[in-house]
């Protein structure tokens, strides 16, 4: 029988969700810092906007859907138990406001405004919450199954498939309808080089979602009665060996080295709670050799122009992790147990059919109905002027 909350329990989780929504002024300055000088402002917007509509698509319809629990009691009936269930709500949507945050990344400098705020609500309202039932709530019958079959259910403890697989899957489904940025690749098979605007801004977007990163593992334990030192170092072990690979064989590059850590720490999230400190550091070490090496391949080879690479950090970083937890989870790798590789296959392949076919449709819908992309004089100016009207650093006074 589940303890009924306790105003500590609140207070626990109440600082995960501040945590967690600090991160999102991470993901802001790291799209900031890569984009363009002409597309830094949108990168902001979109990023709090995104959030904004996340919260009306998850208060109204997505976490109902995930877990049956609506708000439409009178405040007496929703305060019960200092309040926990709202508070919950507020911790979880700042999970599910990381999907769109991440395929923003992606799709930057060429997406339009409005298109991508009405994707972002059916995603956060329907996809996402599609999935973070069955995964976290038990919809469906699949993990009893599982349970049944393997002796392990889909083990996703904060999120590296349900949150992060998701969103990047999703992020590469928008960024195939939406196509390269103009000028971008040339017939001739050169690439154009679009160097990030700001290294001190993407550094300082890395550094936010870090530390916000233990607040995003930690307090997924939800109790304060469940909280483990194991997650904060298993963390912090990824989160270093993300660091390292990325800056041996990205050659010392300040992106690749900024995005390293976030890979580890993405990977890890899934089985943060099981794994030896050791196992982590080997989970972070390989997430950050495999965004290094496919955001290359995606860029350069396959000419898939996903501006932050989101796909190779957040999508395969996520299948990698939601897989790592099968088999550094196990006892005889130093690991808790209770974890089954052959579930943590199937839950994570359902995890990215889901989102991929579910995000290829919503934005091949709005493709379809309004269109996704910018115009190419709008995309020449930047999206800082062609939407807002506004740079981020203007030259000159107006003329009044």
């Amino acid at each position: 029988m589940t303890p009924t909350p306790t105003s500590n329990d609140v207070l626990f989780i109440l600082l995960g969700a501040i945590m967690i929504l600090a991160m999102h002024a991470g993901f802001a300055f790291l799209e900031l810092g890569t984009v363009r000088k002409k597309n830094q402002v949108n990168a902001l917007v979109k990023i709090l906007t995104d959030f904004a509509v996340s919260g009306l698509a998850y208060f109204f319809v997505g976490y109902p859907l995930a877990y049956g629990v609506d708000f439409w009691s009178g405040a007496q009936t929703l305060a019960a138990h200092n309040g926990y269930e709202l508070v919950r709500f507020f911790f979880l949507l700042t999970f599910a406001a990381a999907i769109p945050a991440i395929v923003s990344g992606g799709i930057a400098e060429r997406a339009k405004f409005h298109p991508q705020s009405t994707a972002t609500f059916f995603l956060v309202g329907l996809v996402y919450p599609f999935f973070e039932g069955i995964a976290w709530n038990g919809h469906f019958g699949l993990q009893g199954w599982l349970v049944h079959t393997f002796g392990a259910g889909f083990h996703d403890f904060a999120g590296s498939v349900v949150v992060h697989a998701v969103g990047g899957w999703i992020g590469l489904a928008a960024v195939l309808h939406l196509g390269a940025r103009r000028g971008r690749y040339h017939r001739d098979g050169h690439v154009a080089a679009h160097p990030p605007s700001s290294i001190p801004f993407l550094a300082l977007g890395a550094w936010i979602l870090i530390v916000g990163w233990f607040g995003f593992n930690v307090m997924s334990a939800q109790r304060i009665g469940g909280i483990s030192g194991l997650v904060a170092i298993n963390s912090l072990m990824a989160m270093v060996g993300g660091t390292i690979t990325a800056m041996l064989l990205g050659k010392n590059d300040p992106g690749f080295i900024h995005n390293g850590p976030l890979a580890g720490l993405v990977a890890v999230c899934a089985g943060s709670d099981v794994m030896h400190p050791l196992g982590a550091l080997v989970v972070g070490a390989v997430a950050g050799a495999l965004f290094v090496w496919l955001f290359t391949v995606t860029q350069n080879r396959l000419k898939i122009d996903d501006v932050l690479g989101v796909w190779p950090l957040h999508g395969v970083g996520g299948v990698w992790g939601g897989l790592a937890a099968g088999v550094f989870g196990q006892s005889w790798l130093g690991g808790l147990g209770g974890v089954s590789f052959v579930a943590q296959l199937i839950g994570t392949l359902l995890g990215v059919a889901i989102a991929f076919v579910g995000g290829y449709v919503v934005y091949g819908v709005i493709k379809k109905a309004v269109g996704l992309r910018l115009g190419e004089e709008e995309e020449f100016n930047g999206a800082d002027l062609s939407i807002h009207n506004i740079t981020a650093s203007p030259e000159r006074e107006t003329s009044w």
